[in-house]
């Protein structure tokens, strides 16, 4: 081939377009995929079938390959159990897996029924940065050398049904930003060195067993979510180190106790603070007036006292104060200005006033309203006909009186508690779409219309009848 000849087919095969013979993956990559593929006994959705032996792997559903390359990087399931039942798998996480030298991150999430111990090929992959096994049946404990996973960005078990101890080599992970380990049913004492992980800025152990106090975390953290375990003690002064960039603190469902540290009024990031359901006593601290971007807050059910203090917030979305040693009076001004709240919970807060006066700014949104339990008089008719997205209302223990009858149920409308009060007529065939609902111990008159509910729903009225209390005569 003579000189231009040979420049002109150099030319042609770099810049004319030609197509490729079809990729596929290495024979070791293939074997570790079909090898998971064994270990799933039910796939009903076929989430896996064109997992097909010879066909190349990049295309497989769930497979991603690194760009321009036939190796795996990540592999990615998911089940929908909720809008598709049938989008699970059962069976087991193979340890063939380990075959994938390349894999960064491992995905699966709601595949609800793979059980097994905590894969542990993962400590084979060199270059595994990211771990999201979460709502599944894994079990077991923990690895103890969970730490020589140290390029881990993310680990995440949420939703398994891991047990014992957090083990205190999770500490060394210094690159991980996310530990997520909610609702398993891990226990005992959290790793004092737990504030080592200076890149951390979200941890939630939600639901599971731990206990003892609350140790020192890292400052970058942004959502500290501890809440349904049994921490007990104070709320710690190292958490105000957090103040500059903590948006989330959630520390409901525990048994500390103590006053509300006056520093949490510094948390001028914070959008949700829950420390429902401890011991807190003492008053609310004047600092929150401070908490001027706070979009959710529950101090429900502590032994807090008056008074409580004037929020300065733009618009609150979630607010529950119920079932403390409050006596607010009214609805605070500063709630009832929010155009964007949602639920507004107060049972047993002290209220004494006409529900009529009750008038937000904005009650399109509401999906909850409680008021249990306080000295509320008049007619609620109004303000709940004028809720498009209402889902519940209750409104026990009150001076409430109007007809029931002239109550509209949205198409959301789920429960109704209007119990000792003293609310009249006939009860409409409407809340036969509900699923809970107490209207005893009220004036009401007539025949119940047909219902699942029980007796203790209708009793102590003035002459109600038919299923199931006695039939009408």
């Amino acid at each position: 081939m003579n000189l231009l000849a040979t420049t002109l087919f150099i030319f042609l095969f770099t810049f004319t377009p030609h197509k490729a013979t079809a990729a596929t993956c290495l024979p070791d990559e293939e074997a570790g995929l079909l090898g998971f593929k064994s270990g799933i006994r039910s796939d009903p959705s076929g989430l896996l079938d064109n997992w097909i032996p010879g066909t190349d792997c990049c295309t497989w559903n769930g497979v991603e390959c690194h760009f321009n390359s036939t190796r795996v990087q990540r592999l990615y399931l998911t089940g929908q159990p909720e809008g598709n039942p049938k989008a699970i798998l059962s069976g087991t996480i193979s340890p063939t897996l380990s075959k994938l030298r390349l894999l960064d991150g491992l995905y699966l999430f709601n595949l609800k029924n793979i059980t097994g111990p905590f894969p542990t090929f993962l400590f084979q992959l060199p270059n595994i940065e990211f771990v999201y096994l979460e709502n599944n049946k894994l079990s077991g404990r923990i690895p103890e050398n969970i730490g020589k996973l140290t390029k881990l960005y993310a680990l995440s078990l949420v939703g398994n049904r891991f047990t014992g101890t957090l083990p205190s080599s999770i500490t060394e992970l210094t690159q991980l930003t996310q530990l997520k380990l909610d609702n398993n049913s891990l226990s005992g004492t959290l790793p004092k060195a737990i504030n080592k992980l200076v890149n951390l800025n979200y941890i939630s152990l939600e639901g599971n067993q731990f206990e003892g106090t609350i140790p020192a975390f890292p400052a970058n953290l942004r959502s500290l979510i501890l809440s349904r375990n049994k921490f007990s003690g104070n709320i710690p002064a190292s958490i105000a180190t957090l103040a500059p960039n903590l948006t989330y603190l959630e520390l409901g469902h525990n048994s500390l106790s103590g006053k509300i540290p006056d520093f949490l009024g510094k948390f001028k990031a914070l959008d949700t603070l829950d420390l429902s359901w401890n011991r807190f006593s003492g008053t609310v601290p004047a600092s929150f007036a401070n908490l001027t971007k706070i979009f959710n807050l529950d101090l429900s059910n502590n032994l807090l006292v008056d008074p409580f203090p004037e929020m300065n917030v733009k618009g609150i979305e979630s607010l529950d104060l119920s079932n403390n040693s409050f006596h607010l009076g009214k609805i605070p001004k500063w709630v009832l200005s929010s155009p964007i709240i949602f639920s507004l919970k107060l049972a047993n807060c002290g209220i004494k006033m006409r529900i009529e006066d009750f008038r937000p700014s904005e009650t399109f949104f509401y999906d909850f309203i409680d008021l249990s339990g306080n000295e509320i008089s008049g007619n609620a008719i109004s303000l709940v006909n004028s809720t498009q997205y209402l889902v519940g209302f209750w409104a026990a223990r009150n001076n409430l009186r109007f007809d029931l009858g002239k109550l509209r149920f949205g198409e959301r409308f789920r429960y109704l508690d209007l119990s000792h009060n003293a609310v009249f007529g006939k009860i409409p065939n409407s809340v036969v779409g509900l699923q809970k609902l107490n209207v005893s111990y009220n004036h009401l008159c007539g025949q119940i219309p047909k219902n699942t509910f029980p007796a203790s729903a209708f009793v102590g009225n003035d002459c109600l009848c038919g299923s199931p209390l006695k039939p009408c005569k």
